[in-house]
């Protein structure tokens, strides 16, 4: 009987890995961020003045107050910090700045500069995604600084249908 215990203790202590961990994050974890900020925003009732302008026709609307999930959903679908591409980004310092740069061009996201303060708060995010294939291509460029300004900036090219422009600026109140 001893010696099953002893296989059993063994078994156990075996099986008590890292298993059932998360793993450790290899890039910023951009989709986590804008999830907390959305919260935060909600809970805080935030508004903005929205312009809202396709092929260069505007419309703006003041003090309204967003639904932050969807509002903000492009900049959380630009998340980087997949475990398949743990080495799929260049990870460098530019004056301050954090830039993560895509090596392989079939990468949506091709880049993210995240500037912090000396506190470690972001005060600004700036992505860059790109797609491009024979029948279609997309870029979008993204800011975002906290309790001041968000920025979608997004151009079309449809074969066929033809180009379209976008930009979406949120301007906190």
């Amino acid at each position: 009987m001893t010696v099953w215990r002893l296989i059993f203790v063994l078994i156990l202590f075996s099986s008590c890995g890292t298993e059932g961990k998360a793993p450790e994050s290899t890039y910023a974890d951009i989709k986590g961020y804008f999830h907390k900020e959305s919260n935060r925003l909600s809970k805080s009732k935030a508004k903005v003045n929205k312009t809202v302008s396709r092929n260069g026709v505007s419309e703006t609307k003041e003090n309204i107050s967003p639904e932050w999930d969807t509002e903000l959903s492009l900049f959380a679908e630009s998340d980087i910090n997949k475990p398949a591409w743990s080495n799929s980004y260049n990870v460098s310092h530019e004056n301050g700045d954090i830039l993560y740069t895509a090596n392989d061009s079939k990468l949506r996201t091709r880049s993210v500069r995240i500037a912090k303060n000396q506190q470690g708060r972001i005060t600004k995010l700036y992505i860059l995604n790109s797609t491009k294939n024979y029948l279609y291509s997309s870029s979008e460029e993204l800011l975002y600084m906290p309790d001041s300004l968000y920025q979608i900036i997004k151009k079309q090219d449809v074969l066929l249908i033809g180009n379209n422009s976008y930009k979406i600026s949120g301007f906190f109140r």
